[in-house]
C-alpha cells in the first residue's frame, strides 16, 4: 500500500527532473525574447531555479533519501510547446507575448505541484521540508507575477498593435476608450448589450 510519504517522494522526483529541464530551457527563452526586461526576467528566474534544485536536494535529505529524478512528462510537454510557440512567432510582434504565455504555463504547473508538496510536508510533520517548499513556492509565484506585469505593460499591447511603435502616446490615447486596460481586449459594444448580467 502506498503512503502519503511515497506520494510525496514521487512528486518530488518529478519536480527535481522538471527543475533541471527548466534550467536548460530558460536561457533559450531569454535568447528568443526581444524585450530586454523579459530577457532579464527569464535569466533572473534561471538563478532562482538553480537554487530550487539545491533546495529539493535538501528536502530529499530531510526525509533520509538521496535526490533522484523521475521524468516529468508534463514539463517535457510544456517546454516542447514553448519551443514551438517561439518558432511560430519568431520575428513577429506577438513573440514576447507568446514567450510569456509559454513561461506562465510552466509557472502555473510548478505552483500547483509545489503547493501540493508544501501541504503534504505539513501533513508528514517535516517542518524543514515545509519551509524549503514555501520558499520555492513564493519564488514561483513571484516569477509568475513578474511575467504578468511584463505582459500587461508591454508585450500584449505590442502584439495587439502589431508592433507599431511609431504612434505617439497622445495618438494612442486618442484611439483608446476611457476604460482601456493595457493588455486586455475591450468588449464589443454589441456583445455588451446582448450579454446577460451575472
Amino acid at each position: 500500500m502506498k503512503t502519503l510519504r511515497d506520494l510525496f517522494l514521487e512528486e518530488l522526483k518529478d519536480m527535481y527532473d522538471a527543475e533541471h529541464r527548466i534550467i536548460k530551457a530558460l536561457p533559450k527563452l531569454a535568447e528568443a525574447a526581444t524585450c530586454e526586461k523579459l530577457k532579464a526576467a527569464f535569466l533572473g528566474h534561471l538563478q532562482e531555479t538553480k537554487g530550487h534544485v539545491t533546495k529539493i536536494e535538501k528536502i530529499f535529505k530531510s526525509f533520509g533519501e538521496t535526490a533522484e529524478a523521475k521524468k516529468c512528462q508534463a514539463t517535457v510537454g510544456l517546454l516542447k510547446e514553448g519551443d514551438e510557440i517561439a518558432a511560430e512567432n519568431k520575428g513577429e510582434p506577438t513573440l514576447n507575448a507568446a514567450l510569456i504565455s509559454a513561461g506562465q504555463k510552466v509557472e502555473h504547473y510548478e505552483i500547483a505541484s509545489y503547493g501540493c508538496l508544501h501541504e503534504w510536508a505539513g501533513q508528514l510533520g517535516n517542518k524543514e521540508a515545509g519551509e524549503l517548499l514555501e520558499l520555492i513556492l513564493d519564488e514561483e509565484k513571484a516569477a509568475n507575477t513578474k511575467l504578468t506585469e511584463l505582459a500587461r505593460t508591454n508585450s500584449n499591447e505590442e502584439a495587439l498593435l502589431g508592433g507599431d511603435k511609431d504612434e505617439s502616446d497622445n495618438e494612442a490615447s486618442d484611439k483608446q476608450p476611457a476604460d482601456f486596460i493595457p493588455g486586455v481586449r475591450p468588449l464589443q459594444s454589441s456583445w455588451k448589450e446582448k450579454a446577460p448580467l451575472i
